[in-house]
C-alpha cells in the first residue's frame, strides 16, 4: 500500500520561509545588487560588473584586516576551547554546587555586547581602571589606548572572559551525558585520569566541541561591538578587524559598492572556513 503524503504540512513551514526571506534573502539580494553597481547620488545607479570585487581582493587594506581577523579568531579558539574543557572537567557533576557553578558560568553570556566593551574599557584604563592600575603598579608599562600589544592583550582577554563560558557549558553537557558505567569499567581496568579523558570523556565531547568550535569561530569572525567599544579599532588600525573596517567603508566613507562587495567576500570566507572546520572534525570523528 502506497504511503500518502500530507502536503498541508507546508502551511506550517510557510511562515518560517517568509520570515527567513525578509530577514536574510531579501537583504542579501540588495547587497548583491549594490556590489555590481556604481552610484553618483540622486539614486542613479550604473552597472559596474565585478570591478568592486577586484578592488577589494587587490586591496592591501582588506588583506591587513583579514590577517588581523584571522589572528584574533585562531588565538581565541586556541585559548577558549582548551580552557573551557579544563573548567568543565573541574566542575562538580552532582550536589548543590552544580546549579551554582552553572549560574556563574552563564552570567558573562547574559551581559549585552556593548556593555561588555564598556566594562572592559573602564576596567583596563591605565589611570583609573583596576586592571590598568594593577599592571602598572606591578611594573608593567601598560596602556591599551596607545600600545598595540596591550590593545591586543586586552581585546583577547575580554573575549576569553566573555565567551569561554559557552565552551564550558557545552563541554559540561557532553560530560554529564556519559553513563556512570563507563567510569566504573575504567576503574576496574585500572585506568588513570589521563586515559579516562582520552578514551571516554574526549570522544563523548567531540560533537559538542564541534558545535563550540563552529559557534565561536563564526561569532568571533563577526565580532564588532566589543572591540569597537573597547579600542575603536586602535591604536591606529592595529585592532581594526574585518567587521570594523567594513562599517568604516559602508557608513564612514559611504562607499556602497566596495562595502557590498567586501561584505559578500566576508560572508564567503566565513562560509568556507566553517565548512572546512566541520568537514575536518567530522572526518576525525568517523575515523
Amino acid at each position: 500500500m502506497a504511503k500518502t503524503e500530507n502536503q498541508k504540512a507546508w502551511f506550517f513551514v510557510l511562515p518560517v520561509l517568509i520570515l527567513v526571506a525578509f530577514n536574510a534573502i531579501i537583504p542579501l539580494m540588495t547587497v548583491v545588487n549594490y556590489s555590481v553597481q556604481e552610484t553618483f547620488g540622486n539614486n542613479d545607479f550604473f552597472w559596474a560588473g565585478v570591478v568592486w570585487f577586484e578592488e577589494i581582493l587587490h586591496s592591501s587594506r582588506f588583506h591587513d584586516s583579514l590577517m588581523r581577523q584571522l589572528t584574533f579568531t585562531f588565538t581565541i579558539l586556541a585559548i577558549e576551547i582548551p580552557l573551557g574543557v579544563i573548567i568543565a572537567l573541574a566542575m562538580p557533576r552532582k550536589g548543590p554546587w552544580v546549579p551554582v557553578c552553572l549560574i556563574l558560568m552563564s552570567l558573562p553570556l547574559l551581559i549585552p555586547w556593548n556593555v561588555v566593551g564598556a566594562m572592559w574599557n573602564i576596567f583596563a584604563l591605565p589611570d583609573i581602571g583596576m586592571l590598568g592600575r594593577m599592571l602598572n603598579e606591578m611594573g608593567f608599562d601598560y596602556n591599551f589606548t596607545r600600545q598595540v600589544g596591550d590593545a591586543w592583550f586586552t581585546l583577547i582577554l575580554m573575549d576569553v572572559w566573555h565567551w569561554t563560558s559557552l565552551v564550558v557549558l557545552l563541554a559540561y553537557a557532553g560530560l554529564v551525558s556519559i553513563p556512570d558505567a563507563y567510569y566504573q569499567a575504567a576503574k576496574i581496568d585500572g585506568a588513570n585520569s589521563l586515559s579516562i579523558f582520552r578514551y571516554i570523556q574526549l570522544p563523548k565531547m567531540k560533537r559538542v566541541l564541534t558545535i563550540a568550535v563552529l559557534l565561536r569561530f563564526m561569532d568571533s569572525f563577526n565580532i564588532y561591538t566589543e572591540p569597537f567599544v573597547l579600542t575603536g579599532g586602535g591604536p591606529g588600525n592595529s585592532t581594526t578587524l574585518l567587521s570594523i573596517d567594513l562599517v568604516k567603508i559602508a557608513l564612514g566613507q559611504f562607499d556602497l559598492g566596495p562595502a557590498a562587495a567586501m561584505s559578500l567576500i566576508y560572508f564567503l570566507v566565513i562560509l568556507l572556513l566553517s565548512w572546512v572546520f566541520y568537514t575536518l572534525m567530522m572526518r576525525n570523528e568517523e575515523q
